[in-house]
């Protein structure tokens, strides 16, 4: 069986999606485990079930289609949610530790692909095993952006919207080097990618949290319901423009 490029090309239209698909994670998985009360272990077990469902449809796809490969990233990004905080508050190692153990994972992971392929790229991917390490990189930098996002907040003392300011300087730094330096572009890609996961999880945190907190309060399942409306007409436009 021929298989076709698998992921979904890096355009301007990639990276909002990327920044919805964050914000939803952030405020799903707060969703499931505060809003629902089923705590961060019954959370962790339920995203990694969506996720493992997502990953199954994505990888026995036959090429790109939008739907799948999204759902997916939402996957990756609400488990990376709940991972972040079963770390800090179940496990109590807080997230300064936790950022340190996900980036380890996260240069693990990028190490293995590596080794095997002598490269990083990120598109297009072919291959199943490619693909399937790609995610897996994917899950790693989506919880290290999250735990990184709950560090500037929880152990830093920023606001969630000074949070997501300093995060998205950092992105647009990132875009400058890339169209201005020749500096290695799949680096950029994945610093990029990295921080856009907390840039989109404090932007959630700044629409779900009290006011005390520098957040406006907004109920997490309603932040939920207008990321996804979102990311579905985002999805639509990906499926028309490929058709």
């Amino acid at each position: 069986m021929k298989y076709l490029n698998k992921v979904a090309p890096i355009t301007l239209s990639f990276w909002l999606m990327k920044v919805v698909a964050t914000t939803l994670g952030e405020t799903l998985g707060d969703f499931i485990s505060m809003t629902l009360n089923y705590g961060y272990v019954v959370g962790l077990a339920i995203t990694l079930v969506i996720l493992v469902v997502a990953l199954l449809i994505q990888l026995n796809a036959k090429e790109y289609e939008p739907v799948k490969y999204w759902f997916v990233i939402i996957g990756t990004t609400t488990l990376g949610t709940e991972i972040s905080d079963f770390i800090d508050r179940t496990l109590h190692m807080g997230y300064l530790f936790g950022s340190i153990i996900l980036a380890l994972c996260l240069v693990a992971s990028l190490l293995f692909w590596y080794r095997k392929y002598k490269n990083l790229e990120v598109y297009p991917i072919v291959e199943k095993k490619k693909e399937l390490l790609f995610w897996i990189a994917v899950l790693f930098s989506n919880s290290l952006g999250t735990a990184f996002g709950d560090f500037l907040s929880d152990n830093l003392g920023l606001s969630y919207l000074h949070g997501a300011m300093v995060t998205g300087s950092i992105i647009i730094l990132v875009v400058l080097l890339h169209y201005f330096t020749k500096l290695n572009q799949i680096l950029l890609f994945w610093i990029a990618f990295i921080f856009t996961r907390p840039f989109g999880a404090t932007f959630g945190d700044f629409l779900t949290k009290p006011f005390a907190k520098g957040g406006l309060e907004l109920s997490t399942l309603y932040a939920s319901l207008c990321s996804l409306v979102l990311m579905t007409i985002m999805i639509a436009i990906a499926h028309k423009k490929k058709a």
